[in-house]
């Protein structure tokens, strides 16, 4: 049994539980004056092992740009990563997010040592313009204003830098003021050789 007295802060107050062992049931009893609302959220960490659609799809595609060897990846490889993207309704500011393996280089952003000759091939497709987009040493991320109701695909371009066995979280899509409209979709590891 929790308690909670919710008239004591601004902004009512709240309780955590932790998961039962087995089914269990939950019972709420209000006391006094007032009528205060409950919003009731569950979190577990369990692994993605399908995509999951909640307002937006989204699909996830790897093509070689430059490959040493014809059927694994090896280090100083290049590879593009195309997203092909769906909303299920018109949505303002929505975020793509899709990880990267540990020690790679996303290229693109104009820097020293950055190839415009490999990532010339970049294709955008649908009417969704990014606000900005951000390349970091764990994912690349993009942040649309707006986003219609339909179709769009973004690429991005990579260079592999490091050998060895990479698991990676998933690719997301949400929209940041409407987070229960989201997507993600799981990835597959990436094997580096030397």
């Amino acid at each position: 049994d929790k308690s909670l007295t919710w008239k004591d802060g601004e902004t009512g107050g709240a309780l955590m539980f932790g998961w039962p062992r087995q089914k269990d049931t939950l019972s709420l009893n209000h006391q006094g004056d007032g009528r205060p609302w409950v919003t009731l959220q569950s979190l577990a960490a369990i692994p993605l092992k399908e995509p999951f659609s909640a307002g937006f799809k989204i699909q996830r595609s790897v093509t070689a740009v430059e490959r040493r060897e014809g059927n694994r990846w090896s280090r100083g490889d290049v590879m593009r990563v195309r997203l092909d993207l769906e909303s299920q309704a018109d949505m303002t500011w929505v975020v793509v997010r899709d990880p990267i393996p540990a020690g790679a280089s996303l290229l693109g952003s104009g820097l020293g040592r950055d190839s415009q000759i490999l990532t010339a091939g970049e294709k955008k497709v649908g009417w969704v313009w990014p606000a900005f987009e951000e390349r970091t040493q764990e994912s690349f991320r993009a942040y649309y204003r707006f986003v219609p109701k339909g179709k769009w695909a973004l690429e991005y371009t990579l260079r592999l830098n490091n050998p060895g066995e990479f698991q990676l979280p998933e690719t997301r899509v949400e929209a940041m003021y409407a987070p229960e409209m989201f997507a993600e979709a799981p990835n597959s590891g990436v094997t580096v050789q030397p």
